[in-house]
């Protein structure tokens, strides 16, 4: 069932959820709680039953507009301890979350979503990714630089945000990008690397990215490439898209 109160919104999921920190166990849920606290992906809840690490208040609180005064623990399990990772909101004017903990995702060791990893933050039910192959001419600059130029991508439409045209690297001016060191994970996709492009005397900084062993549902985009349309002029068929407005902006 979903509930919204103001910006907030949760919903009770039906996936075991588990949180390790250093190796042990700090909580094991049947009945997650999905709290959409921004509009992009949701955090998970625990009821306070299901946790089974010691919170310990670290004597502080933290005021939310939506969810009310926090009271903030350490998470202690044998052999590590993980500083202010935990929130509890027992006065929430949401009713939902008043017997509810939220750990930091960030500083747990390890999420799984049934028996499976899960990384960067829970997956959210109601996005979807299809990745299709497509003959589209898609070509990319930067600059007034062409930095790719393809017939043969393959089209990612994930739900909240605009298409994204994954492209063979032989389509790429590979001579222009420069290698980075920055990495990204995705709950639906993986990890990504990243490349930062070289046009004329400025550096744009990690606007191409690639999933070279992504998770199996998303094999089709394996070792392609893909530009920021946020930060990069994207002709498709010819004609020149408006740059999309996102939180990757």
């Amino acid at each position: 069932m979903t509930k919204t109160a103001g910006r907030v919104r949760t919903e009770t999921g039906r996936k075991r959820v588990r949180a390790y920190l250093g190796g042990e166990l700090v909580a094991d849920t049947r009945t997650p709680v999905l709290v959409w606290e921004w509009p992009y992906f949701p955090v998970y809840y625990f009821p306070a039953a299901d946790v089974q690490a010691k919170l310990i208040p670290a004597g502080e609180t933290e005021h939310s507009p939506s969810r009310g005064d926090a009271e903030i623990y350490h998470v202690r399990v044998p052999g590590a301890t993980a500083e202010r990772a935990a929130r509890r909101y027992p006065d929430s004017p949401l009713e939902d979350l008043r017997n509810l903990v939220r750990l930091d995702w960030d500083a747990m060791s390890e999420w799984l979503e049934e028996d499976e990893p899960v990384y960067t933050h829970p997956r959210d039910p109601y996005t979807r990714v299809d990745i299709l192959a497509s003959s589209r001419h898609i070509r990319v600059e930067v600059d007034g630089v062409t930095v790719a130029d393809s017939r043969q991508p393959r089209i990612l439409f994930e739900t909240g945000l605009p298409p994204r045209y994954y492209l063979p690297v032989t389509d790429l001016r590979m001579n222009l990008l420069r290698p980075s060191a920055t990495q990204t994970q995705c709950p639906y996709k993986g990890t990504a690397s990243y490349w930062s492009v070289q046009a004329g005397e400025q550096l744009h900084t990690d606007i191409v990215w690639i999933y070279r062993t992504p998770l199996p549902e998303s094999q089709k985009v394996a070792g392609l490439a893909c530009f920021y349309d946020e930060k990069v002029d994207v002709y498709l068929d010819g004609e020149l898209q408006e740059r999309p407005v996102t939180h990757f902006s």
